[in-house]
């Protein structure tokens, strides 16, 4: 089995169908490069596999276990949704950088609100052991618990706080970790978003189209930053309109249209021998257009 299976994903908004019936898998360590032309239902799609929305249908299996089925509605709750988008980290077009804070605050801060609320989980959990200890053990037991939870709690933080200087240095920005966003040319602050995607240690990173918002200057060390990422046990999506990009670093190319799969191949059937004439004219259309 694949690590990813999407199948028979369906999503529309009021009347307009964007995606209809998408399928597809993914081996771990493998990159997806998604390519289209807009309105072609990419970035729904990449929104749908981060469940910031829903789909009407389909299924989700991811490393074997089904993570979502549109049926199973009271499978689907709210917190149930929250908890399936931590397999997935987004990279967006325009940053989403948290402007009051420094590049190491946005870097930290979903790994910081985590670790809280798992160190409340664990003083509420020791506070039902303590209440059910005999009366004669409970202020020893407290003085024990209240060692061990200040060493989680700096445990957690030793732990996020290296977590996030080594990110730092994987994208090249050691130095700017006391900067804010408005200090950032566009491709810094792009890096901080892939550092800051990173942070959680998603099973499968996604970027839409994440070099749309920079100057052509620019495009070339973010493009570098997520070749750098491609490894063994890193699985991406990539929705691009950067065909070198995907011809040379995609596993894996989907080329979508009017909200399906019309084409996909490895990157040498789908440039170099697209079958599907909605696939040749794209392809014509963006060969000589300077990305």
């Amino acid at each position: 089995m694949a690590f990813l299976e999407v199948k028979d994903y369906r999503k529309s908004f009021g009347e307009n169908e964007v995606l209809k019936g998408i399928s597809f898998s993914l081996e771990k360590g493998e990159v997806l490069a998604i390519i289209g032309s807009s309105g072609g239902g990419k970035t729904t799609l990449l929104r749908c596999l981060n469940f910031l929305e829903i789909p009407e249908t389909g299924e989700l299996w991811l490393g074997g276990t089904k993570l979502f089925d549109a049926s199973e509605k009271k499978q689907n709750t709210d917190a149930q949704i929250r908890e399936k988008r931590l397999h997935f980290g987004l990279v967006f077009q325009q940053f989403n950088l948290f402007p009051q804070y420094t590049v190491f605050k946005n870097i930290t801060l979903a790994q910081t609100l985590l670790a809280k609320a798992d160190f409340r989980q664990k003083k509420a959990d020791f506070a039902k052991v303590l209440r059910a200890a005999p009366k004669e053990e409970r202020k020893k037991l407290r003085e024990e618990q209240k060692k061990v939870l200040s060493e989680i709690r700096a445990g957690q933080k030793r732990a996020i706080e290296e977590k996030a200087l080594s990110l730092l240095e994987r994208v090249g920005l050691s130095e700017k970790r006391n900067a804010y966003p408005y200090e950032l040319s566009g491709g810094q602050q792009q890096r901080v978003a892939i550092a800051r995607a990173l942070a959680l240690s998603p099973d499968i990173l996604c970027f839409d189209e994440p070099t749309s918002a920079l100057d052509p200057e620019l495009t070339g060390e973010v493009l570098k930053v997520i070749k750098g990422l491609k490894s063994a046990d890193s699985t991406m999506i990539v929705v691009t309109h950067e065909m070198e990009f995907a011809r040379s670093v995609a596993d894996h190319v989907i080329f979508m249209a009017d909200g399906v799969i019309e084409e996909e191949g490895t990157p040498e059937e789908v440039f170099g021998a697209p079958s599907s004439e909605k696939t040749k004219a794209f392809l014509q259309k963006t060969e000589n257009t300077d990305f």
